[in-house]
């Protein structure tokens, strides 16, 4: 919740790149597209995804695999590709919150807790709830992420405190030491959650150790959870809605990245980068949101002054 020692607001573009966009066949003057269209953009493709599910699998297992096999001046590529997959999981987590990941309700959910949510020590079914709060305001007073994306732009000194305190894993222990206190939660649903996610990770180490390889888990699994996910989650979330403000003007709330391919690979896959499209209209399945965000930029309301033309550009507007 947004309070005093909470600064918003200092990264809204000006006035003469906020201007309305133009209705066109696809889309309405502020983004939003007309009801044909909506609905087009609104089907998902589970065939497609399930291959993304089981795609993140294999990519994870090569990395690991690869890793043993080439010894360790590998080590450090693979822990940091291992935080990549972090960012994949926690990409179709956020679908799956979404409801958007397959078609049946029941599939859905099963895969975002059991498959993605839990493997990457996320409770899917809390994330979808405050996840939500920031959908049906952004910066308002549920929101859950303020302190997260308040007070920017900051220092340069004080952007390299941030990430260094990702990177050496200060935040990540902080983090996962605060779950943990949830297997002493009075509420019921919240220490069972907690249980299933411990047993998934017992299933993780029983699957080391059964390999000869006991040491991966923590290597390649652990450490770049507490590590290189922190600092991607970092600069992904503070590029969506850092400094900015509540409007009814999606474009005061979120940011638009250009997206590009180095980026999408590493840092926002699954078309999580597509922020501004997404918060326009939540409900688009993440394969669909590069063609909405066409549609945006084609009616004006996405401009080249409003949306920054990569993510470094971004981040050195985030500190000076």
């Amino acid at each position: 919740m947004p309070s005093s020692t909470h600064r918003l607001g200092g990264m809204v573009p000006s006035v003469d790149v906020l201007t309305p966009g133009r209705a066109t066949r696809d889309v309405q003057a502020d983004g939003r597209p007309i009801p044909a269209v909506r609905e087009s953009l609104r089907r998902i493709p589970s065939w497609r995804n399930a291959v993304s599910v089981v795609s993140v699998y294999a990519q994870t297992a090569l990395v690991a695999v690869g890793a043993v096999w080439l010894g360790p001046w590998s080590w450090i590529p693979a822990v940091v590709l291992m935080g990549r997959a972090h960012a994949q999981f926690a990409s179709l987590m956020h679908e799956a919150a979404h409801r958007l990941l397959f078609r049946n309700k029941a599939t859905n959910d099963f895969v975002g807790r059991w498959l993605i949510g839990y493997p990457a020590f996320t409770n899917t079914d809390a994330y979808r709830r405050v996840h939500m709060a920031h959908h049906r305001q952004e910066f308002g007073p549920d929101e859950p992420d303020v302190p997260l994306y308040a007070n920017y732009p900051i220092s340069t000194a004080s952007f390299r405190r941030k990430l260094l305190r990702d990177a050496m894993g200060r935040t990540g222990l902080r983090l996962l030491r605060d779950q943990l206190m949830g297997i002493t939660s009075p509420v019921k649903v919240v220490r069972r959650t907690l249980w299933k996610i411990l047993a998934v990770q017992a299933v993780l180490i029983a699957g080391a150790i059964v390999s000869g390889y006991w040491w991966t888990y923590p290597l390649f699994w652990l450490l770049p959870y507490l590590t290189v996910w922190r600092v991607i989650n970092r600069l992904r979330s503070i590029a969506e809605h850092g400094g900015l403000m509540a409007s009814s003007d999606r474009r005061v709330a979120t940011h638009s990245v250009a997206q590009h391919p180095l980026a999408q690979f590493f840092l926002v896959p699954y078309n999580i980068g597509f922020h501004l499209a997404h918060h326009v209209d939540a409900g688009v399945p993440f394969r669909n949101l590069p063609r909405f965000h066409r549609m945006l930029h084609e009616s004006g309301y996405v401009n080249p002054g409003y949306e920054y033309p990569n993510y470094p550009a971004i981040w050195r507007a985030l500190h000076r």
